[in-house]
């Protein structure tokens, strides 16, 4: 009786892992974003000193410039004739204003020169404006400089270097001093965005957000919007019910498509596309050239022509023997031709993509050859997807 109840036990096992397929979702926070709440880009010029001597060169009118302009802000008027900034360098500073930041919160900047140092290594940033696409400031950033390289030169011109000297970061080095004004008190109503828009997919997150608030207040708008109405008795929490309509799964819908990268040789295929009943055939025709030069010398003591209007050469022991003992090249060219034979691949209806790689793979195509014949059943309409070329 255990023995049979075991044997039955491995039969379902088995069932469950050959005969079922574990579809797995993606989460709604993870392919979809809410309209407003987005970072915005901040930026800013300032300077970096303490540079030993890997500053921007003498011929660097705009960092002399400013240079002078912050010493005569701090009551210090000089000469821009007398002025070095070889332990200066001039950069532009950007950073990421995360969305709901308030004053106080700190951000990380990174730090790129705009001149001709060869290194921000040691260097600290001066306070510098960070500013938004509207002009005004929103950050504050000054600091020390982490690179995580460096570079060492010689005299000669020659050096050794290791990653990029020439742009480094601040952790923290920003502190915010303006808030950008969003808020989600009051709201009536929501828009949710998809990352990848697509009617299937805006469908179900419309379908699951509804299932889960037990009334329908999400309606998609079109393949990539969706709006979600706040019911009542979540107007004073929006945030938990954000919560959980970001944590809910949803299955995403994709069109069938093929990227092909010919530069590189890339090529990615998605699980949707599929092909028709198609015969494939490919052989690669290779033709190789030599050039060779024989090179015949005269014979020793090799006659000169007695007249003018001797033939320019003669033979003499079956070699070529130029007059007045010249030496003589003759190019020679080979020409190899060779076509491969494979044999031809016949693909069913309804086959997958991937069933046509597993068969091309077997007869030895490259994955050059095979972006030829992806081409190829697209011209053919065989190939039922989109094929990109990027």
């Amino acid at each position: 009786m255990y023995g049979r109840f075991r044997f039955l036990f491995l039969i379902v096992v088995i069932f469950n892992i050959f005969f079922t397929s574990a579809v797995f979702g993606a989460r709604i926070k993870d392919i979809a974003s809410i309209k407003g709440v987005r970072p915005n880009q901040l930026f800013g010029y300032g300077l970096v000193i303490g540079l030993n001597g890997s500053g921007d060169k003498a011929g660097t009118d705009f960092t002399i410039q400013s240079l002078v302009n912050m010493l005569e802000k701090m009551g210090i008027y000089v000469s821009a004739q007398d002025v070095k900034v070889k332990n200066v360098a001039a950069v532009m500073v950007n950073a990421t204003l995360p969305p709901f930041a308030r004053i106080g919160k700190k951000i990380d900047v990174i730090v790129s020169s705009i001149g001709d140092a060869k290194t921000l290594q040691g260097g600290t940033l001066l306070l510098t404006h960070l500013k938004g696409v509207d002009g005004k400031i929103y950050a504050l950033a000054q600091g020390p400089i982490s690179v995580g390289g460096f570079r060492i030169g010689g005299a000669a011109g020659g050096g050794v270097g290791k990653n990029h000297p020439t742009v480094g970061r601040i952790s923290g080095g920003a502190t915010v001093e303006r808030e950008i004004p969003l808020s989600l008190k009051d709201r009536t109503e929501l828009t949710i965005i998809l990352n990848n828009p697509d009617f299937v997919t805006a469908i179900r997150v419309a379908n699951s957000i509804n299932s889960e608030m037990g009334e329908n207040i999400a309606k998609p708008i079109d393949s990539g919007t969706l709006t979600i109405k706040i019911p009542d008795s979540f107007q004073d929490s929006v945030v938990p019910m954000l919560a959980r309509v970001e944590d809910l799964e949803v299955i995403p819908d994709s069109l069938a498509k093929v990227i092909v990268n010919e530069r590189t040789g890339t090529i990615v295929i998605g699980e949707n596309v599929r092909v028709s009943t198609v015969a494939v055939a490919h052989g690669n025709l290779s033709i190789q050239i030599k050039e060779t030069k024989e090179v015949s010398q005269p014979l020793p003591f090799a006659p000169r022509p007695p007249r003018e209007g001797a033939a320019p050469t003669q033979m003499e022991g079956g070699v070529i023997v130029a007059p007045g003992g010249a030496t003589v090249v003759t190019p020679e060219s080979d020409v190899t031709v060779e076509e491969e034979k494979n044999r031809l691949l016949l693909v069913p209806e309804g086959r997958t993509i991937g069933d046509l790689v597993r068969a091309l793979n077997a007869i030895g195509v490259t994955p050059r050859d095979l972006i030829t014949i992806l081409q190829a059943m697209k011209v053919a309409g065989a190939l039922q997807g989109k094929l990109e070329i990027i």
